[in-house]
């Protein structure tokens, strides 16, 4: 193992542990999934959604979700 993978590794411990002493475990979690860049292509599948609905239909489906 390389030294600059052995001190990245310990630079991560080193961050979760202080995350962890100062925010406690369940707000280490929740800052560092600010991070997480999910997965899939977001552009791909929005234009699967979109290219074929049209201002009318969101307006429709928006309302619908907001009256319940």
């Amino acid at each position: 193992m390389s030294s600059m993978a052995r001190d990245l590794g310990t630079i991560r411990k080193m961050g979760i542990k202080a995350l962890t002493e100062k925010l406690g475990p369940v707000g280490m979690v929740e800052f560092i999934r600010q991070f997480d860049s999910g997965y899939g292509d977001y552009t791909k599948e929005r234009h699967e959604w979109l290219d074929n609905i049209d201002i009318k239909t969101i307006v429709k489906q928006a309302e619908a979700k907001r009256d319940r």
